[in-house]
């Protein structure tokens, strides 16, 4: 499976969808807030990282499976949400680096110089953690 962007498939998904996104986006961002505010901004750093719209997209992507194929349509569902789950996964391992990048060089690098080598660095293992994935 090749990675690529569909800008198309944004007039697929229904409005509610995307306010389901949108709303469980905004609560794990919330509950990483008091998490925050109750346990010191390290903690809720952590719960932060979550990919808030992972179980959304999840669910989404098995009905929009479901309703698309007739008779295999459960493990279709299945399989897409499985392989969403495997990019968020790599998405995620990612994220720890970019969030490791900056603690480590935001005191030594101009914010600019931080923040690229961050993305950059997401980047690279982000689509390395993919292609093992691919791969095996």
């Amino acid at each position: 499976m090749k990675i690529q962007v569909s800008l198309s498939a944004l007039g697929q998904s229904h409005w509610s969808e995307y306010a389901s996104r949108f709303v469980f986006g905004g609560l794990a961002t919330a509950l990483a807030g008091i998490i925050a505010e109750k346990y010191g901004p390290v903690v809720g750093g952590l719960f932060l990282a979550f990919p808030a719209i992972f179980p959304a997209t999840a669910t989404l992507i098995e009905s929009q499976e479901k309703k698309r194929k007739c008779g295999h349509g459960v493990v279709s569902g299945r399989r897409a949400a499985a392989l969403d789950a495997a990019g968020a996964a790599a998405g995620t391992f990612g994220l720890m680096i970019f969030g490791f990048v900056v603690w480590k060089l935001i005191e030594l690098l101009p914010l600019w110089a931080t923040l690229l080598l961050a993305t950059l660095a997401w980047l690279a293992v982000s689509i390395s953690a993919w292609r093992i994935w691919k791969a095996r």
